[in-house]
């Protein structure tokens, strides 16, 4: 992200993951673990989306984590179509998040895969934030958020998203009464509206 972002591995489910952290001025608030877009169509910890929702975190003060999942950059394994990429993900947490305040955001496919990780987390850990961008309801079972992390939660999507159709979010959020943040003409990749999507995470880390 920057000529600070620390670059290392670290042990996971089927070998290596490749991780990237990136830190706040002054005393973190805890940690956010950032899940990037589908391993098969290129995406990996320096898509830009991902980068800037980490980058929103830390300049609200958080310790940014970014990870390639298995198959992805120098993260060693395969693609294993979600279920494996939430072990990715809890590992990560565990090795480089495993105390203190946790925040959880993914992008596309991450959104889905960190969905099951909030899932599977939410019981052990102190869940402050979760924030899914182009959730990937229409490709994979996105899981439910908990009506307790409702308030929490910071679903946002392109009105005119190709990828993944507004109408399949919805459909999603629509039994859970979860609200979306609608980003009119906002594609899949917010061409040209990073800023803004920066800004909308920032808004709710700062609520």
């Amino acid at each position: 992200m920057n000529a600070q972002t620390e670059y290392s591995l670290t042990p996971g489910p089927v070998g290596a993951l490749e991780v990237a952290v990136d830190r706040p001025e002054g005393t973190s608030r805890g940690h956010v673990v950032v899940s990037h877009p589908h391993t098969l169509h290129g995406g990996a910890l320096s898509n830009k989306v991902v980068q800037t929702v980490a980058r929103a975190f830390v300049l609200a003060g958080w310790t940014a984590v970014r990870f390639n999942f298995r198959g992805v950059g120098r993260s060693e394994g395969a693609y294993d179509e979600g279920r494996g990429e939430v072990d990715d993900l809890l590992a990560v947490v565990n090795a480089l998040a495993g105390e203190g305040p946790l925040c959880l955001a993914g992008f596309s496919f991450g959104a889905f895969v960190t969905t099951h990780g909030v899932e599977r987390l939410r019981g052990n850990r102190d869940i402050r934030h979760v924030v899914l961008v182009g959730t990937a309801a229409s490709r994979f079972a996105v899981q439910p958020i908990a009506e307790e992390l409702h308030l929490r939660t910071l679903v946002i999507h392109g009105e005119q998203d190709d990828t993944v159709p507004l109408a399949s979010v919805m459909d999603w959020a629509r039994p859970q009464t979860l609200p979306v943040l609608v980003v009119p003409a906002g594609g899949h990749f917010f061409h040209g509206q990073l800023p803004l999507l920066r800004e909308l995470v920032g808004r709710h880390l700062r609520a």
